[in-house]
């Protein structure tokens, strides 16, 4: 019978929280080296760069969608 106070084991959260934290850390490094290389940013670069390393799977987002200028 399964209980509420049952702790759950990593290996069963391990397959669910991998792909997640993977698809994080791709898309945080590309955001960070297109903020980098990027002349001109909506807004500063330095908040933009502290909002993709600090905001965890939406910083890089949010950079993607309102950060980037399209003269590239």
């Amino acid at each position: 019978m399964n209980t509420v106070n049952e702790t759950i084991d990593l290996s069963t959260l391990l397959p669910i929280i991998a792909p997640i934290l993977v698809i994080q850390i791709v898309l945080m490094v590309i955001a960070l080296v297109l903020c980098i290389k990027a002349e001109q940013t909506r807004g500063p670069k330095l908040m933009w760069i502290l909002i993709i390393v600090f905001v965890s799977l939406f910083g890089p987002i949010a950079f993607f969608l309102f950060g980037r200028r399209d003269g590239r």
